[in-house]
Parts: C-alpha cells; sequence; structure tokens
C-alpha cells in the first residue's frame, strides 16, 4: 500500500517509483499538457483527501475542495471549487454537521456524493447553542477512521468496480496502520496518572480521541464557528483547570490561542503546545499526512501532561 507523505490532492500518479518519476498528472507545472484520465473523488477536506488517497491507491485521483491550513466549518466554497466538482465522479464529505456550507454546495450538482463517518457512534455536543447536536470531529480517534476507510472502500469499489480488490487490500493495510497509531497512543497515556488525564483545548474537536483513549475533556467552546469564546466560556475552563490541577492546556492551529492563553495566566496550567484537528500542515510541515496528525497531537499532548517537555507557556 502506498504511504503518502505529501500535502493532500497531490497527484499519487507523479510520485517517485522505483527510480523513475511518472507524468501521469493533468495541470502539473512540469507537464501541463499530460492527461490524467484516472475517475476524480472530491473530499471537503484535506484530512479526508490523505485518508482518501491511501485507500485509492495508483487508481483514482483525489482532491480536495479545501486547501491546507483552511478552517473548515466556515468555509464559504468558490466558483472554482463548483467547477472542480462538476468534473468529479464522486464526492465525500464528512457529515456530522461539520461541513454547514456542504448542502447548499452540491444541491444542483449531478455528482454521487458519500458521507464518510456513517456507521460512527456520535457523541453529542452537550453545552452552548450545539447543544444535543453531534459532535462532527469523529476522524480525531483512529478508530472511527477505520469505519472511513469501510465506506470509502464501498464507495471506491462502486465507482471503479475493477479495482474492487486493491481497495480492500489498500484498505486492510490502512486500517492496520491506524490500529496501531491507536494501541501506541493509549500505551503512551496508561503512564499518566489519573487526575492528569484531561484534554483541555480551545474547541471541543478531541471527544471522540479521549472517549477512545481514556481522557476527560474539556473546552472552551464546543465548534469553532466564529474564533470567539465568552468570559463565561473562559471562566469555566479556567475553573476546570484549577480544580482538576491540569498541567496543561492546548489550542488547534486554525483558531486563536488568545482565550486559552487567558486560562493559562489565570491558573499555574502551562500552555502546552498546538493541535492539528481541520486541516494537514504542507509536506515539510509537522502533520502532511493524517496518521502524523494523530501521532503529533498524541505526542504533543502525553510529553505536555506528564512535564516531559515544555511547548511554552
Amino acid at each position: 500500500m502506498p504511504r503518502h507523505n505529501r500535502p493532500a490532492g497531490s497527484c499519487n500518479a507523479c510520485r517517485p517509483r522505483d527510480g523513475v518519476v511518472l507524468t501521469a498528472c493533468s495541470g502539473g507545472e512540469n507537464d501541463p499538457g499530460a492527461e490524467d484520465t484516472r475517475p476524480v473523488v472530491l473530499t471537503t477536506f484535506t484530512v479526508l483527501a490523505d485518508v482518501a488517497e491511501n485507500v485509492a491507491g495508483e487508481h483514482l485521483r483525489v482532491e480536495s475542495i479545501t486547501k491546507v491550513g483552511a478552517e473548515i466549518h466556515g468555509y464559504e466554497p468558490t466558483p472554482g471549487d463548483i467547477r472542480k466538482a462538476e468534473g468529479a465522479e464522486l464526492i465525500l464529505d464528512n457529515g456530522l454537521g461539520l461541513e454547514a456550507w456542504f448542502a447548499k454546495f452540491v444541491e444542483d450538482l449531478n455528482v454521487p456524493h458519500v458521507v464518510v463517518s456513517e456507521g460512527v457512534r456520535a457523541i453529542d455536543i452537550t453545552e452552548d447553542e450545539y447543544a444535543g447536536k453531534p459532535n462532527p470531529h469523529a476522524w480525531m480517534s483512529p478508530l472511527n477512521v477505520q469505519i472511513y476507510v469501510d465506506n470509502m472502500v464501498r464507495a471506491f469499489s462502486d465507482l471503479d468496480p475493477a479495482h474492487a480488490d486493491d481497495f480492500a487490500a489498500n484498505g486492510a493495510a490502512y486500517k492496520a496502520e491506524l490500529q496501531k497509531v491507536q494501541d501506541e497512543l493509549v500505551a503512551q497515556l496508561a503512564q499518566l496518572p489519573q487526575q492528569q488525564r484531561a484534554l483541555v483545548s480551545c474547541e471541543g474537536a478531541f471527544s471522540y480521541l479521549a472517549r477512545d483513549a481514556g481522557l476527560t475533556e474539556k473546552y472552551i467552546w464546543a465548534v469553532n464557528a466564529e474564533q470567539q469564546a465568552t468570559p463565561k466560556q473562559i471562566a469555566s475552563a479556567i475553573e476546570f483547570v484549577r480544580a482538576n490541577e491540569v498541567p496543561a492546556v492546548f489550542c488547534e492551529s486554525t483558531v486563536s490561542e488568545a482565550p486559552m492563553r487567558q486560562v493559562v495566566e489565570a491558573s499555574d496550567a502551562e500552555f502546552g503546545g498546538t493541535l492539528y484537528v481541520d486541516s494537514l500542515s504542507e509536506a515539510d510541515g509537522p502533520v502532511p499526512t493524517y496518521l502524523d496528525l494523530i501521532r503529533y497531537d498524541s505526542e504533543i499532548i502525553v510529553s505536555a501532561l506528564t512535564g516531559a517537555r515544555g511547548n511554552g507557556s
């Protein structure tokens, strides 16, 4: 199974293989005239694109609507996005209310789409105006992403039946890697004293990771729609950190860490570091793939909570 260590949306077929550089990508900078006739699968954000590429292998061309570093919740599609979607054979979205803009985006498109979170045991949000709605960040659990993979294998097999066996093999191999990451995370967290097994973040993006790894979660706001925090939300986070003697707190890469800095200033907690959720990084960044993202976040969380290293308070 191919391993992808590049920004999601880049073309599989252009990667060096056995010393040979292939040039099957259309629109590439070095070969703008080349044609890529593979079916196009379009995803709503870069994390899904990377997972889809691992399942698709060389048989499908996977692209992401949003770019590296984009904030997914309040994204506004461009005319270029619509043109790209019109040329796709399949669109994958996360579902669970993540892509609030998606329904309007696809309503006039004659392109099939699949919700990759179908079958995930959803966690309902319990706070703020989102109370009662499902937490959309299901991909932050490697166990859930195994369900995503199964949904992709079925969708890709329907789209391209001739390569169904390859999709199934790729999916099985990738699921094994996901399970390994999950097992590593649980083993690392097992070293923490019970009272330190608390994950405090800006957004409630870690509910599934916390559930599946045995952590207690606390966040400032439930869903990053406005990137703003109320005094009440900040005060609640401060009270939780003080009461539980939480050693470190965190914030996500696509939002301002200023509200969490207020929590740090009002408590004995340190700022443990920046975590990645909604987007991968560039190829030379810390999280160019989904597996890198989960491993990176896990290492930041464990090291900050155990005091193994500081990330700037």
